[in-house]
């Protein structure tokens, strides 16, 4: 819509200022916590927008006091956003989860409160990918175990149970953006590859899908978890498919969600030999901080070739830069134009920017609650006015509209602006203009 120097926004919620004005750039907060990296802060900074930055995550109330006043948070996956939290976040529009995940963020609460949530759901998928292949080599010579015996002194030069991963089954459960890019790799390696997913997908390569898991299961050497966490994937793998299904002397790889695996059942089967190794990435349980926290499961610590990351996948530096950089574009675009594209918890709407040369043209951004008789109290209120553009979307209980009016006068923005908010849907309104 403007320049990054003087944007031609204003952009105000409730409570109502005394009077409307220019939307100074300058007068956004951006609160980012957990070490975000540096590509993020440098958008927002060449916005002109105010940025505060922590290495680390916030917690109890000195989240809440930090909270208060930001227009925008940008968290990993420390950072909890529960709903007393939010209910103090009066000025907020809008969680960045610079992550995959946004199971840290109380989502309905956050659409009730009229503050969309954006995450990066494909920016790390090489760098999971990659991991993956690493680990599968490393399961298959014992690396890890042969790594540990040096450090303490020991030289055990074996290759009984070692194995080159040419001409193996790799077993994909969700062929997604990281399940495909792994799919290439593990192709170009040797592996043949099958995978199964809730839907029907077009397979890369040589690929084949299987109609079920329990299929899956029983036919791979290796079996790799890419599900994101929902009700249905929740300790999706347990005793029953491990000690049932799944091929004695096989491996498990688990970089999805922590939820997936049964502990118990997975510890069960590498201790009894049915697994010959297993690679954890992600627990039920985690640490919220780095140091000698991980001490919820000692039985696991006991297992032999099992490798034990803590929730690495998506972290290399190319990762990190990509992630700053799409959810700081979406942050962005959701500020300065109100484009809610990408956002898990809202509906997603979005209008062709307004020109610089509309100088009597402005944008009314109305998050209601999706009950009826709402789009019509809200066009009779522009029935004076010339909508240039509307949009209208839906998700749940929250309801979003986008609508450009132009040759709007200051006062006839007052008289919009006090109708609008006055509407019993409103949760929150926006104008930018």
């Amino acid at each position: 819509m403007a320049d990054t120097t003087q944007p031609r926004r204003s952009s105000f919620t409730q409570p109502k200022p005394k009077a409307l004005r220019p939307f100074n750039s300058s007068e956004v907060k951006i609160l980012l916590l957990e070490n975000i990296n540096e590509t993020a802060v440098k958008a927002f900074m060449k916005e002109g927008y105010q940025v505060e930055t922590f290495t680390k995550a916030l917690g109890g109330n000195e989240l809440i006091e930090k909270i208060r006043d930001a227009h925008v948070i940008g968290i990993r996956s420390k950072t909890k956003l529960t709903k007393e939290v939010l209910d103090h976040a009066k000025n907020l529009l809008v969680i960045g989860c610079f992550c995959i995940g946004t199971n840290q963020v109380d989502l309905q609460a956050a659409a009730k409160s009229g503050i969309a949530v954006f995450n990066s759901p494909f920016s790390n998928s090489r760098s999971v990918a990659e991991l993956v292949i690493g680990e599968v080599i490393t399961l298959a010579r014992q690396l890890g175990d042969r790594n540990i015996e040096m450090h303490q002194g020991v030289w055990n030069k074996v290759s009984k149970n070692c194995y080159e991963i040419r001409g193996k089954i790799l077993g994909i459960v969700g062929y997604g953006h990281i399940g495909a890019q792994l799919s290439v790799l593990a192709e170009s390696m040797g592996m043949t590859v099958y995978f199964y997913d809730v839907l029907q997908i077009m397979p890369l390569g040589t690929a084949k899908q299987t109609e079920s898991l329990e299929e899956l299961l029983s036919i791979a050497d290796f079996v790799t978890l890419h599900v994101p966490e929902l009700e249905e994937t929740k300790n999706m793998i347990g005793e029953r498919e491990i000690m049932g299904y799944m091929k004695k002397g096989a491996f498990l790889l688990n970089n999805a969600r922590g939820t997936v695996v049964q502990i118990p059942a997975l510890v069960k089967g590498l201790s009894s030999g049915h697994l010959a190794g297993a690679a954890i990435d992600v627990y039920p349980k985690e640490p919220a901080a780095n140091g000698p926290h991980f001490s919820d499961y000692p039985d696991l610590l006991a297992c032999q070739n099992l490798i034990l990351t803590p929730h690495i996948g998506g972290s290399t530096e190319e990762a990190q830069r990509m992630i700053g950089i799409e959810v700081s574009t979406a942050l962005v675009k959701f500020i300065n134009e109100g484009t809610s594209i990408g956002a898990v918890n809202f509906p997603e709407i979005d209008l062709r920017a307004i020109r610089e040369d509309d100088a009597d043209t402005v944008r009314v951004l109305y998050i209601h609650q999706n009950i009826p008789g709402v789009l019509r109290a809200i066009n009779e209120i522009f029935a004076d006015h010339n909508v240039e553009k509307q949009y209208s979307d839906s998700k749940g209980d929250i309801a979003y509209v986008m609508a450009d009016i132009s040759k709007v006068t200051l006062d006839q923005l007052n008289i919009l602006y006090d109708a609008i908010t006055a509407t019993p849907a409103n949760i929150k309104t926006r104008v930018l203009y």
